[in-house]
């Protein structure tokens, strides 16, 4: 009786979409599921199927799963691939649901598989193992007794595994690297079901390719990570208006371009919002740097400059995350990005284009745009490369600077305008970008938009090897067929 009600329930949720997958492949997966795992089945009528439905920060992605399996650890999670392969059924994973469009990590009429029940961990001399239902707060606590750090998220919220695995950019990384770099052994469900692990010295060629292929090769179970003595941070939280811009994008360029000998870790958050009702402009830096300088050392050139807020600080990761949240489920959003050599001229050039371009969108409700800066310095890239296996990016050893646009809005009614006014823009700029000589084509996937191919930025034989690995490890296509969340390799 509770799988014909469960049935029925699935049916229905699959017709309700317009791009619903096959119900009887979806049904088998369903009712399987449901057969040995019941209490963590959820289907359209369960009590929490709703709340599970919404765990997404961007309302785009609260999509109409026809089930959602909740497993518990890696052997579950493992009978559930299993399952849904046989099933043939379409599926799709969230970890911690921060990838912002629809269909990167939910489903219209498929199987969710969810992973916050995996929120194990195991701290050691200098790596943690995290499970993949954590947050990066969650982790940030587990270190804090030990006065040791992790490279991650930046914001609390953001969940440990779509950001290890299309990369993860942290504070640190002119230091230490991107959060891909800093994995010493992934824990992998494959698509057949089989649990294998990956390190420098088992199953190598999958080792690389996880740092920086995302979702393309199986599912994380598990991350160990590595972790550095770090019982205190030196923070900088400052606000600059207008006037300022040209002076905050300097400071900026600047900051991109320092490449020492001996690195003091140091990185940060520099946004430039558009308050369209009042035509406020403001930019604001908060800023991270290991150790104890105060003000910290690393950001003197934005302390140098006229601003309403400069607040100096020493204290420690805990602290400083704990209220660094991304708000959740109060806007529609999207991203478009791109990569450019450091150019104080050029950046304020694309400001002000985006400045003006924003006015059109004055009578979009709940419009909240910003123009946002990431460093990627020398010292990130070379990290990398110092690795046990580097990673699939293959950057060239120089400064860029990744520019996005980042823009909410409230009413479903404009999503196709304000996607594609986001792409329109950003294309355009790029182009004259590449006119410039100035562009470069690497694509973060973290900040990048649907419409993007991020993979077609990376180079055509790291593209060639990971296609390889992909087939050797996932030769029925259960993650490239049937999962279809997040950025994938094309044929």
């Amino acid at each position: 009786m509770i799988g014909h009600l469960l049935a029925l329930a699935i049916t229905g949720a699959a017709l309700a979409s317009s791009s619903s997958p096959s119900t009887a492949e979806v049904v088998c997966a369903c009712q399987r599921l449901n057969q040995i795992h019941s209490p963590e089945v959820l289907s359209p009528s369960s009590a929490n199927y709703t709340e599970e439905r919404i765990r997404f920060w961007d309302i785009r992605s609260d999509l109409y799963p026809a089930c959602i399996f909740q497993p518990s650890n890696a052997d579950e999670v493992a009978e559930g691939v299993k399952i849904v392969s046989a099933c043939n059924a379409p599926f799709a994973i969230r970890g911690g649901g921060h990838m912002n469009f629809p269909g990167s990590n939910n489903i219209d009429g498929g199987v969710l598989i969810t992973l916050n029940k995996l929120q194990d961990y195991k701290v050691h001399n200098d790596t943690i193992e995290v499970g993949p239902g954590m947050k990066w707060i969650d982790v940030v606590r587990a270190l804090d007794p030990y006065h040791r750090a992790v490279i991650g998220g930046r914001l609390k919220t953001i969940g440990v595994p779509g950001l290890t695995l299309i990369g993860g950019v942290h504070y640190f990384i002119n230091k230490y690297g991107f959060a891909m770099d800093n994995v010493v052994r992934y824990d992998v469900v494959l698509g057949n079901g089989t649990q294998v692990i990956a390190d420098k010295s088992t199953n190598r060629d999958l080792f690389w390719a996880l740092k920086g292929g995302a979702n393309n090769f199986g599912l994380v179970t598990r991350f160990t990570l590595k972790t550095y003595h770090m019982p205190n941070v030196s923070t900088t939280i400052q606000t600059f208006e207008e006037l300022e811009v040209y002076d905050f994008i300097k400071a900026a360029v600047a900051l991109s371009r320092v490449d020492d000998r001996n690195p003091i870790a140091a990185g940060g958050f520099l946004t430039i919002q558009h308050n369209v009702t009042t035509k406020a402009i403001s930019a604001s830096l908060m800023g991270v740097q290991e150790g104890i300088s105060n003000p910290p050392s690393q950001f003197a050139n934005f302390t140098a400059i006229e601003g309403p807020i400069k607040m100096h600080n020493v204290t420690t990761m805990l602290q400083w995350t704990e209220d660094k949240d991304t708000p959740n489920q109060m806007f529609r959003i999207a991203f478009s990005a791109h990569s450019i050599v450091p150019n104080a001229n050029r950046l304020y050039e694309i400001y002000q284009t985006w400045k003006a371009s924003v006015e059109t969108l004055s009578d979009v409700q709940g419009i909240y745009p910003t123009f946002v800066i990431n460093l990627c310095p020398t010292g990130a890239v070379r990290a990398g490369r110092n690795t046990d296996v580097g990673n699939t990016w293959d950057l060239a050893l120089e400064p860029t600077i990744w520019w996005q646009f980042s823009t909410g809005w409230d009413l479903a009614q404009d999503d196709i305008r304000m996607t594609s006014w986001s792409r329109d823009l950003s294309e355009s700029l790029h182009e004259e970008n590449r006119q410039l000589s100035l562009a470069r084509e690497h694509v973060y996937m973290g900040d990048a938009g649907e419409w993007q191919d991020a993979f077609a930025t990376f180079p055509k034989e790291n593209i060639k090897r990971m296609k390889e690995i992909q087939a050797a490890v996932d030769p029925q296509g259960v993650f490239s067929r049937l999962n279809w969340g997040g950025f994938k390799l094309s044929p």
